[in-house]
């Protein structure tokens, strides 16, 4: 699905697979970014839509991990091994994955097994910037959700769009979720007064008062 001429839903409930996170490809100028993997059961079914969004699998530099959780990083190994790009998770959550833990990922909630993987670059400042082809996105690190959540930021046509994976949590102890830290990374995303939301669960937002709209559903 079309959110700008440069930005798509890949993956996620109808285009993939029910237990699949929203996947997002970001595509500028020939260089590509895909934002989570889901779970990894149907990998064919999302290569096929990154390829009908025109981008081949050779434009692909980067795997954006926002998070640790089994339904965004399953199929995050098998995705490298098909298009050879480099895996991004801050190093908070890339040490759950490189060791494979089923809790804090929850893999074990959806009765699955996280095969270790290696992160090939650890985010580790609360702002980084990751260079695609001559435009640029932006990694915020959020911890709330799970100790080294991220959202990212990329501007398109004009409008600046938040790949927010998970802004509605959920928050619990079995995750190493922290609620303090929660409702601080909510109020950092409102101040980036994005322009279109892109959530893990709850669809598309477009519009900067319905960004903000959601958001603040969960602030206290």
């Amino acid at each position: 699905m079309k959110i700008t001429n440069e930005i798509f839903q890949v993956g996620g409930l109808d285009f993939t697979s029910g237990e699949d996170a929203a996947i997002y490809a970001i595509h500028f100028d020939g260089h590509a970014a895909i934002i989570d993997s889901g779970c990894g059961g149907c990998q064919n079914r999302l290569l096929k839509n990154i390829k009908d969004c025109g981008i081949h699998l050779t434009d692909i530099d980067y795997l954006l991990l926002t998070h640790c959780h089994y339904d965004h990083t399953g199929g995050a190994s098998s995705f490298r091994k098909a298009s050879h790009c480099k895996i991004v998770a801050h190093e908070l959550d890339a040490r759950f994955l490189e060791k494979g833990d089923n809790e804090v990922t929850a893999a074990s909630w959806y009765g699955a097994v996280l095969e270790p993987f290696s992160v090939d670059l650890e985010l580790t400042h609360s702002k980084e910037i990751i260079s695609l082809g001559q435009k640029e996105i932006t990694a915020y690190h959020i911890p709330g959700h799970s100790p080294g959540s991220v959202v990212y930021v990329a501007e398109s046509e004009g409008q600046k769009v938040l790949f927010g994976q998970d802004v509605h949590g959920p928050i619990d102890p079995r995750l190493l979720s922290d609620r303090t830290q929660y409702q601080e990374s909510l109020r950092l995303l409102l101040s980036l007064n994005a322009d279109i939301l892109c959530e893990g669960h709850f669809g598309i937002f477009e519009g900067k008062h319905h960004v903000r709209d959601f958001i603040g559903v969960y602030m206290n």
